[in-house]
């Protein structure tokens, strides 16, 4: 299995894992920052950081970018373009707004990430989550 692949497979382990804030467990509870830091711990052991605390309105409070900021300590941001299954995406609400959504590339046309008031799923890459896409990033070899 290729690392591509394996990104998937395990981001797949996680569905069904009932949405919860700042949780990060698979089959307990995550949101989509705690499916990507699951994902990570995986596939490199231990987190290279820890999140501060967030709330869920915390983007519609500011304009900075934290979430894209991290991901770039961490992952290789790439171009639209290059995105491919295995890799992560960020989403913004609206176009004022940081990116506050994360998600994994399953297929060129599915995704898998947690919602709120809902479970981590496998759902369309549909034109509405296209248009709100904001950052990609590869895992790191």
């Amino acid at each position: 299995m290729n690392a591509r692949d394996e990104i998937v497979a395990l981001a797949r382990g996680w569905i069904g894992t009932p949405y919860r804030h700042q949780a990060s467990l698979k089959g307990l509870g995550c949101d989509c920052l705690g499916l990507l830091r699951g994902v990570w711990r995986e596939l490199h052991g231990r987190e290279p950081e820890r999140p501060l605390a967030y709330c869920a309105d915390w983007a519609e409070a500011t304009t900075h970018e934290r979430l894209a900021e991290a991901a770039t300590r961490y992952l290789h941001e790439i171009s639209f373009a290059e995105i491919a299954p295995g890799d992560v995406l960020l989403f913004r609400w609206r176009a004022h707004l940081p990116a506050k959504h994360c998600a994994i590339l399953a297929a060129s046309d599915r995704m898998i990430h947690a919602h709120d008031g809902a479970r981590v799923t496998e759902v369309p890459l549909s034109a509405w989550w296209r248009r709100r896409l904001a950052f990609a990033f590869r895992f790191p070899e």
